[in-house]
């Protein structure tokens, strides 16, 4: 498991603003949480560095892009070997419906969220890209009516102190 890094308030307060847009400027950023941009541009730097930021992402509507239909696909694996799981993985991570895969506990092993086109579409990936898979047991289909995000991630307690920022 990962050491925590230790952050102040204004690293927290640089999270939560990049959180909430990653495209602000470090002039913005400098001037909202009341630093200089130098100062902002290093503290931002060894956020990074350090593995606090890992990157930033694109956020793109599925439905234009024609998967206007989303599934979380509960799929059982057996059996469950560590030769078995690689290959596994690799295959639906390379999957162009994909979006994000969990490895769980319990009686499932994997979670995908996948997009699709429609319900044919998704019928054909269940079909063709797992059940038809010899360590595919089971896949259990749920659909993904509306999703919403939620607040920034920010360390236990944090919430609290940054209230009045």
């Amino acid at each position: 498991m990962a050491e925590s890094v230790v952050l102040d308030t204004v690293d927290l307060h640089i999270l939560r603003l990049l959180q909430n847009d990653a495209r602000t400027t470090y002039r913005e950023l400098a001037a909202e949480v009341g630093v200089a941009p130098s100062t902002c541009l290093d503290r931002v730097a060894r956020l990074r560095r350090t593995g606090v930021v890992l990157g930033h992402q694109l956020r793109l509507d599925p439905a234009k892009l024609g998967r206007g239909l989303e599934a979380l696909l509960l799929v059982q694996v057996r059996p469950h070997r560590r030769e078995l799981i690689g290959p596994f993985v690799d295959r639906i991570r390379a999957l162009p419906e994909s979006r994000a895969l969990f490895h769980l506990t319990g009686p499932d092993d994997y979670l995908v969220h996948v997009a699709v086109s429609d319900p044919s579409d998704l019928q054909r990936l269940v079909l063709d890209e797992f059940t038809s898979q010899r360590e595919v047991a089971r896949v259990e289909t749920r659909l993904i009516f509306q999703q919403w995000d939620c607040g920034p991630l920010m360390p236990p307690g944090a919430g609290a102190s940054l209230s009045a920022v």
